[in-house]
């Protein structure tokens, strides 16, 4: 809770509108109610308006400062749609296509983002990540400086000595099955820079490995030494402080005396407080272990390199999670334009 009350107070001087589609599941319910309790801003259900009460009646959730809106019932359905179809118009989406895609709460609830209604958006309790990310990459898009949608994990451990202060950045866990060198250097920087928004602290970028500074050869190890540099010269040319180190396996990036057994010279080793995974699957299932071996508070996915603020919310997070994730993506939005300077935050076809 450390990390999260930070996030909390930031967020209480500059409230922030989430919409959250899956307006009637009781975890949601119970992080949209605390959203507003702890004045973080104004949390927006979707969902229809009668379901969504009785579901708060039911494990007891005052509805008050909380906006409840059913996309089929709503004023700006015509016009999502038509914004839709406009957007998607070379995919060949008609006008009823378009109507139908804007009843579904994702997509409506990607399209008020898109469209400055809210200024996040979070899903994923009872959805699959591609359901999730399937309305986000159609609408919102990626922007221009970032050039990769990714995402990252947040973990709070109880031990103080790893990441900073327990706080440790991990990804890409959600998006990327396989980067490539260029992809897994925009992760490398697109996760400093949220570390460095977040945090206020210097990124300290590990790019991991099943090596150690050649201690094994593969090719999939020149890729993680390849992607290092890289994401070093991306981060100059945006000005952004931050050390980049790899290939590094887990231990030499976290545990300060392997790190000086191995790499003594190293600014990240023994310290890291970003993880960058070399694959999916890797990050995925490293995430997963530490959050439940360890019982580490999780927040996320948060998606990085979106023209909007966005997370796709593990199906196992508690309401608990659900609300961290909101204040991050809220805190996000104050600042989005620091982390992508460049973005038109303009729909595509604009």
């Amino acid at each position: 809770m450390r990390f999260i009350g930070s996030i909390v107070e930031k967020l209480q001087r500059h409230p922030k509108r989430v919409v959250f589609p899956e307006g009637t599941e009781p975890r949601v319910l119970q992080a949209a109610r605390q959203f507003y309790s702890l004045r973080l801003g104004a949390p927006i259900l979707l969902g229809d308006r009668t379901k969504v009460k009785q579901a708060a009646e039911r494990i007891n959730v005052s509805l008050e400062g909380v906006r409840i809106i059913n996309p089929a019932e709503s004023e700006d359905l015509e016009a999502f749609a038509k914004r839709f179809e406009f957007v998607r118009r070379f995919k060949g989406v008609k006008e009823n296509e378009a109507r139908e895609a804007m009843l579904k709460p994702n997509y409506y609830g990607a399209m008020m983002v898109a469209m400055h209604q809210a200024d996040g958006f979070i899903s994923g309790t009872n959805e699959s990540t591609g359901s999730v990310l399937r309305p986000l990459f159609q609408i919102i898009k990626v922007a221009p400086q970032a050039s990769t949608a990714s995402s990252c994990m947040i973990m709070e451990v109880e031990d103080t000595r790893f990441g900073d202060n327990g706080v440790m950045f991990m990804a890409d866990c959600g998006v990327i099955p396989e980067p490539t060198v260029d992809q897994l250097a925009d992760i490398a920087v697109s996760t400093a820079q949220l570390a460095r928004q977040l945090l206020g602290i210097k990124p300290r970028v590990a790019l991991l490995s099943y090596s150690t500074k050649g201690s094994a050869t593969h090719p999939s190890i020149g890729r993680v030494q390849a992607a290092t540099a890289l994401a070093q010269q991306k981060a100059k040319q945006i000005f952004l402080e931050a050390d980049f180190d790899g290939e590094l396996q887990v231990d030499s990036a976290i545990v300060p005396e392997i790190a000086a057994l191995k790499v003594p010279d190293s600014p990240v080793a023994g310290r890291a407080n970003v993880l960058v995974f070399p694959d999916l699957n890797s990050g995925n299932i490293g995430s997963k272990l530490i959050r439940h071996i360890s019982r580490a508070n999780a927040y996320g996915q948060i998606l990085l390199g979106l023209d909007r603020p966005a997370a796709d919310v593990s199906r196992g997070s508690n309401a608990h999670d659900i609300l961290g994730v909101a204040a991050i993506v809220g805190l996000q939005s104050i600042a989005y334009n620091e982390l992508y300077p460049d973005a038109s935050h303009k729909l595509n076809g604009d």
